[in-house]
């Protein structure tokens, strides 16, 4: 009777086959937050823009969806490293951001490929604030 409780980081694409269009536009989606390094909240508005874009397109419900994941991701981020940067106060805020700054990088190159394969990237440690 007890069910599994281990969060999934990859989820299968349940509406059928994926079209190139939409796995590149998913690709785009997570590869949208490096605008961030450019432009001030670029790492939300990207994604913010891609999903505004693409949530009321039918044949774009994949897109729809890993955009909101990314933009859900990158807000849950920011909010780790505005925590990150209080604790630089007490030193080991040095240690938070830095291991945040890995973690970022890591997981959104894997959203990114996995989008490119087609399978729906579930961010771990993810806050889903637009559902």
């Amino acid at each position: 009777m007890s069910e599994e409780t281990t969060p999934q980081t990859e989820v299968p694409v349940s509406t059928g086959e994926v079209s190139k269009d939409e796995k590149t536009w998913g690709m785009l989606s997570h590869l949208s937050v490096f605008s961030g390094l450019v432009i001030p909240f670029g790492h939300i508005i990207a994604p913010l823009v891609i999903w505004l874009l693409k949530k009321d397109d039918e044949n774009m419900a994949f897109v729809e969806d890993q955009a909101k994941e990314v933009l859900n991701f990158q807000i849950a981020s920011t909010i780790y490293a505005f925590i990150g940067g209080i604790l630089l106060f007490v030193i080991i805020g040095i240690f938070v951001l830095g291991a945040l700054a890995i973690f970022w990088l890591v997981v959104t190159i894997l959203g990114a490929l996995k989008a490119n394969e087609g399978v729906a990237y579930r961010y771990p440690l993810n806050i889903r604030l637009i559902n």
